[in-house]
């Protein structure tokens, strides 16, 4: 039998009862039925409501609980907008992974260069180091006594010869000044201890000194 239904004959029968019983003392000429009868009929009767109540509840969680939940409806429109949404998010996603890809290519490339023309830049600047020394380091075997310009010739250099076995008939010499070579001579001709040289080819416009030293070129 349903409990609710059960719960709900027992309050009907206690009020029967309640009623039965205010009748008879009525009958008997009883002004008012003893008031913890009465009392005691009203809790149970509170009490049986309550649980009718409780038991109605019960039933119908119950019944919500074992009802499918139906899922919610979509349109055709809006499952094509979501599709649409969706398609535009991944691209932007990768929209997004392309640029960061390329910018950390170019990072990789950018520091590749940097790398080449710092290395560059460090080579010449040893380069630039290494000719100084041994410019530096040059044997001395002249120096300069006289330029003397000539129009046909092109000016010749007359000079002190400090290594006589160094310098020959058609030695080469550099002309050293300070750290750098001004250009290169070739000797002509030897007397005693002086010789004369004329400058080669590419000389440069800046013209010997006396004092300027004359050293066998470096190999660089």
């Amino acid at each position: 039998m349903d409990t609710t239904k059960l719960l709900l004959g027992t309050t009907i029968a206690l009020l029967l009862a309640a009623v039965v019983m205010s009748w008879n003392g009525m009958q008997q000429g009883v002004k008012n039925t003893p008031s913890d009868e009465y009392e005691r009929l009203r809790k149970q009767i509170n009490d049986l409501r309550e649980d009718q109540d409780r038991a109605a509840r019960e039933k119908l969680l119950q019944q919500t609980a074992a009802a499918p939940v139906a899922p919610p409806l979509v349109s055709n429109d809006e499952r094509e907008a979501l599709k649409q949404q969706a398609k535009e998010a991944k691209e932007q996603l990768e929209a997004l992974q392309e640029a960061k890809d390329k910018a950390e290519r170019n990072a990789k490339v950018s520091d590749s260069e940097n790398a080449i023309l710092t290395q560059r830049e460090m080579e010449k600047k040893n380069t630039a180091a290494r000719d100084t020394r041994l410019i530096n380091q040059a044997l001395l075997v002249g120096k300069v006594k006289e330029y003397v310009e000539d129009a046909q010739t092109g000016g010749f250099v007359t000079l002190e010869v400090i290594m006589p076995d160094q310098v020959k008939q058609n030695t080469i010499l550099a002309l050293r000044r300070n750290s750098g070579i001004l250009g290169q001579l070739k000797i002509t001709s030897i007397e005693g201890g002086e010789a004369v040289a004329s400058p080669l080819p590419g000389f440069g416009t800046i013209a010997p000194t006396p004092g300027d030293e004359l050293i066998l070129p470096p190999r660089f």
